[in-house]
């Protein structure tokens, strides 16, 4: 299991490294403003480089209402194919501070999608591509087990201050530990973003997940409802993203929790950084 993490994490290490050189664009361009800035980290198929740092408290999880923690760090990067397509790299490398069955902190599976997306889209844009799990987590309670993959899709809206969207994948296990159960997950991220003045916007993302294997079936959705706020700051000539959201669990497995309190701090690279 660690050589397998070891390799899994090496080669998206080599991958982030080598497409952070790629990204750099030799044409020079004006800075943006955090408006601006703000608008492109809000687009998940954006051209721009963004390494957040996302954590989720969730309390009233298990039986006995306790507190998990999940600490996701999420780096997006572009890859410009050539004048008409992108492919944007987005990862997920979750560290799970889990409650039950007893208190373990460790790794959980990593997540890796890549979508193809037009460079000139218009007002709609559009990404689409494949979604991969991978086994990574360092316990048995912090993961699946099972190597999983399945198609992802995205799609976005940009209209004066309105950034809005969803974005959906549905993956599948077909290998892994044969003594865990088998994965068949659905998740939808609807987003509506608001832009204000000076970097500030108001934001709604709640992340709605199916488990098809649930057992039993009403513990099948669990489809979050919240909003929050966040702003796009500089400090220096390195802008960040930060947000404060909260979301109340309306429909949840039994033992799901009942709030997600989230935030979020990001270094965002345009591109004009690196001129």
């Amino acid at each position: 299991m660690v050589r397998k993490l070891l390799l899994v994490l090496g080669c998206i290490i080599m991958l982030f490294v080598y497409t952070a050189h790629a990204a750099e664009d030799k044409k020079a361009q004006p800075h943006a403003s955090e408006t601006e800035l703000a608008k492109q980290v809000q687009n998940p198929v954006g051209d721009l480089i963004s390494i957040p740092v996302q954590n989720n408290t969730n309390p009233g999880y298990g039986p006995r209402n306790n507190t998990q923690n999940i600490t996701n760090i999420q780096p997006v990067i572009p890859i410009r194919l050539n004048k008409d397509w992108n492919v944007i790299t987005r990862a997920i490398i979750p560290f799970v501070d889990q409650p039950v069955p007893e208190r373990k902190f460790g790794l959980g599976d990593v997540q890796f999608s890549l979508f193809l997306s037009p460079t000139n889209p218009g007002r709609f844009i559009w990404g689409v591509g494949p979604a991969l799990q991978f086994p990574t987590a360092t316990g048995d309670s912090l993961g699946q087990g099972k190597w999983a993959a399945g198609p992802t899709a995205v799609g976005t809206f940009m209209q004066g201050p309105w950034v809005v969207g969803l974005l959906m994948n549905n993956i599948w296990s077909y290998a892994g530990e044969s003594d865990r159960t088998e994965v068949n997950q659905f998740l939808a991220q609807p987003f509506i973003n608001y832009n204000l003045p000076a970097g500030w916007y108001i934001t709604m993302s709640p992340i709605i997940t199916a488990n098809w294997k649930a057992d039993p079936a009403s513990d099948t959705w669990t489809v979050p409802l919240g909003a929050g706020f966040g702003k796009v700051f500089k400090i220096g000539k390195l802008p960040f993203n930060g947000s404060l959201s909260a979301f109340y669990n309306v429909v949840k497995p039994k033992v799901g929790p009942d709030w997600t309190i989230r935030t979020q701090l990001g270094l965002l690279l345009p591109k004009a950084l690196f001129d």
